[in-house]
């Protein structure tokens, strides 16, 4: 499909709702004015890295502020608070039992902090140029106060990537080049070296943002590159001793009988409302992994999606696709996905680090693109997509719409 393509038949259904769970505007703050003019409903707007952390929450203060309205898909824009995986050695790991206790930071802790944590150990003039790591309790603390000031706010963007290696020090010359208008922090198109992240290292910082999100029972957005069963096994250890009771075939039947033996009895009506409270009071229980999980631009095979969506984990797990990155390289496996997952499990993205008129197109295209490979109606399709996001973000607490 061509992006360029503007006009499409039939016309997009905008005013049903749409919603980007996973994007980047804060990369250009210029085109953060655009925001209250787009077409898409909320964006899901994640942090990453030291740079972008007060300007998420900048940007949500301010346009919740503009819209002065209550209702939540209302909401232009939703802040997620999380340390990307690519940043993840700017972080020094001062809470897992063993490491040791640094009350301060100084220049032998700095570089006894990266040699420990890449791979292979860096000289030191790659050292010289890395920032004083933070704390990872300094990390949690800070992310602990921006989800509490806004209630609905997500953790992300967090994750694994066995991919990635660290970008070299900025030249002079690049440094003089680059373009003004982008937040600092990222790679900007710089060489990369040879060095990366031990996933050991990356694993505890993900672990802990985990941890974080199951006490506050607020949602993640996690990355995973080349790492989804590294990623499956640490979820699997915070889900540990909370597994979800699967119902054998014989006693999915027997309660089949059941209930339609009982069907709108008093006794029927008071079991259901026992479990609909059980499952409430569950959701507010402060548990040490969240309650739901999107894994964003999912590039992993179909076959592994019942490990994520097996019956018994006590997290619901879902996937969103963007036309930048499944479309672009992961094709033929996205395609199987798409069609492999449940109706209530997909979400959409545009995964861009510019808001405005590009980002409208990218979630109109991926959208469409879904729908074919569904077989969905447009308008079905655009509803079943806004239900999936509200579902996501709020749970069985979804708000009122009236749009849907």
């Amino acid at each position: 499909m061509n992006q360029s393509e503007s006009q499409y038949e039939p016309d997009f259904p905008w005013g049903i709702g749409v919603f980007d769970a996973h994007c980047h505007p804060t990369d250009t703050m210029a085109s953060i004015a655009d925001i209250p003019r787009m077409k898409a409903t909320t964006l899901t707007i994640m942090s990453t890295r030291a740079d972008d952390q007060d300007l998420v929450f900048q940007v949500a203060t301010q346009l919740a502020k503009e819209s002065g309205d209550g209702n939540e898909d209302a909401r232009r824009v939703l802040p997620c608070f999380g340390w990307h995986p690519w940043f993840s050695h700017l972080i020094m790991d001062d809470i897992t039992p063993s490491k040791d206790d640094q009350k301060e930071i100084d220049e032998n802790t700095k570089k006894s902090h990266y040699s420990r944590i890449l791979k292979p150990s860096p000289d030191e003039a790659f050292t010289s140029s890395l920032p004083t790591p933070i704390p990872l309790s300094q990390l949690l603390s800070e992310t602990r106060s921006r989800l509490q000031a806004f209630p609905a706010a997500l953790v992300g963007e967090i994750g694994l990537d066995r991919a990635f290696r660290l970008p070299q020090p900025w030249t002079q010359e690049e440094h003089d080049a680059r373009d003004g208008a982008m937040t600092p922090g990222s790679r900007e198109g710089r060489r990369l070296s040879p060095y990366q992240v031990r996933p050991e290292h990356q694993k505890a910082v993900l672990e802990a943002q985990l941890r974080l999100a199951g006490a506050l029972q607020r949602p993640v957005s996690v990355h995973s590159v080349q790492a989804h069963g590294a990623v499956i096994e640490v979820f699997k250890g915070l889900w540990k001793g909370h597994e979800r009771k699967v119902a054998s075939r014989r006693e999915r039947k027997r309660r089949h009988s059941h209930a339609e033996a009982h069907a709108g009895s008093d006794d029927e009506d008071a079991r259901g409302a026992q479990t609909s409270h059980s499952a409430g009071t569950r959701e507010r229980e402060a548990l040490p992994f969240p309650p739901r999980i999107c894994m964003h631009s999912y590039s992993g095979p179909a076959e592994t999606l019942k490990q994520f969506l097996h019956p018994s984990n006590p997290s619901d797990v879902y996937f969103s696709f963007s036309s930048v990155i499944n479309f672009s390289h992961h094709s033929d496996k996205s395609v199987a996905v798409i069609k492999a997952l449940p109706d209530d499990r997909v979400l959409i993205e545009s995964d861009l680090h510019i808001a405005g008129q590009q980002m409208d197109d990218r979630l109109e295209e991926v959208t469409r693109q879904i729908c074919e490979i569904r077989g969905w109606d447009l308008r079905q399709g655009v509803q079943q997509l806004a239900d999936n996001w509200r579902r996501f973000v709020y749970g069985d607490a979804l708000p009122d719409s009236s749009n849907s």
